[in-house]
């Protein structure tokens, strides 16, 4: 459950417990609740199930990823990148308030990471963050899902309140378009990506050559990960190409991930 990660935008992922609930659309073909309940039945997905602590050796592996941090720089450019949490939500209200201490102990103790932590709740941060947060934690990153206008709208309201080194916004699954504020707080940072696995929402060329458009005009830093499935790429859906074709264009993430040609994969400036 803490792994060198496959995920585009980090180098690690770390779970300090399994288990959710779906809160909206975009949870509606959850992963994890696929994986993880469906699959190999860990854990009961839902408001009434059971969250899952994970092991004392998966906990020690992000001290480990730390002493390692400096030559992971050195190599890299870059600190290392934690996501917490892909398979449960830091900020769900079912989880044992004692592990949430427990992480945010731990994440002062690998203050060489960024942690990266993303929520669908971010109306529960500010009860549930520790203490001595004040203006956030230097190796924190706090970020909301946001699939459509409605649920960005609604979400960054809240996290823009929230003290945090970066802010950032999840726009995936993409539902629907999104569309930046012309005035007032922006996130640090927008992922978009499309919808992966069976029965695949469709996203839209056109979401994502807005959002990353306004992301431009106002100096967030855009980082599309994948089109989720063919149906949805670009040269399928505008080009009429074949999804075998595009495939042997285009085979960057789920789905291809090329956006005009371009591989848009920019990074906050977290100094």
């Amino acid at each position: 459950m803490g792994e060198n990660s496959k995920i585009e935008w980090c180098d690690h992922t770390f779970n300090p417990w399994i288990g959710c609930q779906k809160v909206s659309p975009g949870c509606d073909h959850c992963y994890a609740e696929a994986m993880m309940d469906h699959r190999y039945g860990r854990v009961k997905w839902g408001a009434h199930g059971e969250r899952q602590r994970t092991s004392e050796q998966n906990w020690r592996k992000p001290i480990q990823w730390n002493a390692k941090a400096r030559a992971f720089r050195m190599e890299h450019g870059h600190r290392p990148r934690v996501f917490c949490a892909s398979l449960a939500d830091v900020f769900d209200n079912q989880v044992d308030s004692s592990w949430r201490d427990d992480l945010f102990a731990l994440v002062r103790k690998c203050d060489r990471l960024d942690w990266l932590v993303l929520t669908k709740r971010p109306e529960n941060i500010e009860k549930m963050l520790p203490s001595d947060w004040r203006d956030g934690y230097s190796n924190v990153w706090l970020g909301t899902t946001a699939e459509d206008q409605t649920r960005f709208d609604l979400r960054w309201k809240r996290l823009k309140k929230i003290p945090s080194v970066i802010r950032f916004i999840s726009y995936e699954p993409a539902l629907g378009p999104v569309r930046l504020p012309s005035n007032g707080s922006l996130p640090d940072w927008l992922i978009s990506g499309g919808e992966s696995g069976p029965n695949a929402r469709t996203m839209r060329p056109q979401w994502v050559r807005d959002i990353i458009a306004d992301c431009r005009r106002f100096g967030v830093a855009a980082f599309h990960k994948q089109w989720g499935s063919y149906h949805s790429n670009t040269l399928v859906m505008e080009k009429g190409m074949a999804a075998r074709q595009a495939r042997e264009i285009d085979a960057e993430g789920k789905g291809g991930g090329l956006v005009n040609g371009e591989l848009v994969r920019e990074f906050p400036d977290r100094n």
